[in-house]
């Protein structure tokens, strides 16, 4: 393995190509203000180094990164590039992660609006999220253990699943399919409108408007707080274990419920059931 250690780069593409490399306590910062540094790199191993310029893993193969800060200044960090393996890192750039490919990050922190973009297969844990647009049509997603905070996540993605993770996040999940959250917390308006195959298990489920227009969504044992116009328009099979504000025009299926503060049915033609327990 080719190593450095303790060297800053400022140049355009400081190792371009390189394949079998090592780089401890590097720097990429500097006047010359040079782009994409590891550029179409394969086999990389970078440990505690320090990312403030733009475009620096692109194309790159087998990267395994751990300890390393990318500044807001490293924008558009990772794009194009497939097998990489990120951990206690500080990823801070807009539009990191786009076009990726078998990823696996851990004990991360990430600030990066429209992170994650058309990503096909993702494992992320024990990782704190600040972001709009988060993963926007991507697909193949395993989460456990993630905090995230922002806007219009999780849109257009396919074939996931989410396990203990809190989400605060406007207009999750819009046109998600075959999509799986269990022992969560979404917090936010007008959740998962849209979606089909959505499967919402042991879940906390608040803010307004949730559950529209969905098609072939399941609810098991889950809580909604401050819910109300929920599942309009939506076939809908749900349990929910604790009472509902309110719910409006349901198309299909059955939600059995130990009260609601308001069933609104206005529309023709929407025969969704509900069923109270009375708990």
């Amino acid at each position: 393995m080719n190593q450095h250690q303790n060297e800053t780069y400022d140049q355009e593409r400081a190792f371009y190509g390189e394949k079998d490399l090592v780089l401890k306590n590097c720097r990429f910062d500097g006047p010359a203000d040079g782009e994409s540094a590891l550029k179409e790199c394969g086999n990389v191993e970078i440990e505690n180094c320090y990312f403030n310029l733009r475009y620096p893993f692109w194309h790159d193969e087998d990267l395994h990164i751990s300890g390393c800060e990318l500044t807001e200044g490293c924008r558009a960090s990772l794009w194009y590039s497939h097998h990489v393996n990120i951990e206690d890192s500080k990823l801070n750039g807009i539009k990191a992660l786009r076009e990726c490919s078998n990823i696996q990050i851990s004990n991360c922190s990430i600030n990066s609006p429209e992170f994650g973009w058309s990503t096909d297969t993702i494992a992320m844990s024990e990782t704190h999220v600040t972001a709009e647009y988060f993963m926007m049509r991507s697909k193949h997603l395993l989460f456990d253990h993630v905090h995230l905070n922002g806007k219009y996540s999780f849109q257009y993605i396919e074939d996931a699943v989410f396990d203990d993770c809190t989400f605060d996040t406007k207009d999750a999940f819009w046109h998600s399919n075959h999509v799986t959250v269990r022992n969560s917390v979404i917090k936010g308006e007008y959740l998962a409108w849209y979606s089909e195959n959505l499967t919402l298990i042991n879940c906390t489920i608040i803010g307004t408007q949730p559950l529209c227009y969905c098609k072939n969504l399941k609810l098991i044992n889950c809580k909604m707080i401050d819910t109300d116009l929920a599942f309009e328009r939506s076939d809908v099979r749900a349990t929910l274990t604790e009472p509902i504000v309110s719910i409006k025009n349901p198309m299909s299926g059955t939600i059995t419920v130990p009260a609601a503060g308001q069933i609104i049915r206005d529309l023709e033609g929407a025969e969704g059931r509900v069923i109270f327990t009375g708990k």
